[in-house]
């Protein structure tokens, strides 16, 4: 019957159990292995298919975006091949000879496996969460509370946000999207900044006299003797302070590891904390916390990155959505 009766063969095996189904579909495997030099052109079939389905050349031309004059060529160089017509003039359009009705018949039934198919893959892909990885604290103070939007805009796209301290191989691990924190470049990774990652000495309102101007570089050195909260797992923080003029071994402080529980004693009125602005910018706003010093214009920021290459459509849904929420 041709290749329409391979493929309901694999079908038909593909239903049998595991044990029995291995060691029938290695014996086909050899029976039913396809030489391509004995099948005629895709293209040409393709072509013949929908001028059989449509009863048309000039339809199916139409539907496969090519010329009238392709269609027939094709359906020319397969009646060569097979030795005999296909198609028959009927009117103002065309209609298969009963060769060409069987053809026509097998190469649907093929042609719609393949469909199928791909259906199947492209829905095996989207089925997954979209992922993407970042920082506890940035994931918490930064992304979370701007995500009610995306889900109520793209619900048909579930995303999963997964928080790891250390860095990930996106390509090895599956997933699509990371914040980091840095200056890049990041090899085989590319991406917008989504914000600055400006440092701010911050505390709760009243624990610390404020100074008149918070971005005198001088603001920083009079908060030498207060006692700082240092985040213990981040540890470019000690050297930004260095270079900010203040001594990180002779400052009075309480290690933490985490910086949601150093924002949580900071707001209780335990400290003073460096924290990049883009993650306290919620509790400045309310109140929470307030400002002691500002860091000079840096060049570092939370990076919105992806594997370099094309981007799938949905990831770049949602790179299109959160940019733009920011400039909003």
């Amino acid at each position: 019957m041709g290749f329409p009766f391979h493929v309901l063969m694999l079908r038909r095996y593909s239903d049998l159990t595991p044990a029995r189904e291995s060691g029938i579909f290695s014996r086909c495997k050899l029976r039913l292995h396809m030489d391509w030099r004995d099948i005629p052109s895709l293209s040409a079939l393709r072509a013949f298919e929908a001028a059989a389905r449509l009863g048309s050349y000039t339809q199916a031309a139409g539907a496969l975006n090519v010329t009238h004059a392709a269609i027939a060529q094709h359906v020319r160089s397969l009646e060569a091949d097979f030795g005999q017509p296909l198609m028959q003039r009927a009117g103002r359009g065309v209609i298969a000879t009963e060769a060409g009705q069987r053809l026509a018949r097998d190469l649907a039934t093929g042609f719609g496996e393949i469909a199928a198919g791909v259906r199947r893959l492209r829905h095996a892909g989207t089925a997954r969460p979209l992922t993407l990885t970042t920082t506890p604290s940035f994931a918490a103070h930064w992304l979370m509370p701007r995500l009610a939007g995306f889900w109520s805009a793209h619900p048909d796209i579930p995303l999963a946000v997964q928080t790891d301290g250390g860095l990930v191989d996106l390509k090895r691990d599956g997933i699509d999207l990371a914040i980091r924190h840095g200056r890049g470049p990041w090899p085989g990774l590319e991406g917008p900044m989504l914000t600055r990652a400006e440092l701010v000495a911050v505390a709760r309102p009243g624990l610390v006299p404020p100074p008149a101007d918070p971005h005198h570089p001088d603001a920083w050195l009079r908060l030498a003797d207060a006692h700082w909260l240092n985040d213990t797992s981040y540890g470019e923080f000690v050297s930004r302070l260095r270079a900010l003029g203040l001594d990180p071994e002779t400052l009075s402080k309480t290690d933490i590891s985490g910086n949601t529980l150093v924002l949580a004693a900071c707001r209780g009125g335990a400290g003073v904390s460096a924290q990049p602005r883009a993650l306290v910018e919620q509790d400045l706003e309310e109140g929470r916390l307030g400002i002691l010093a500002i860091e000079g214009e840096g060049n570092l920021g939370y990076h919105l990155l992806h594997p370099s290459g094309p981007v799938p459509p949905r990831v770049q849904t949602f790179i299109t959505w959160l940019t733009r929420d920011l400039r909003a």
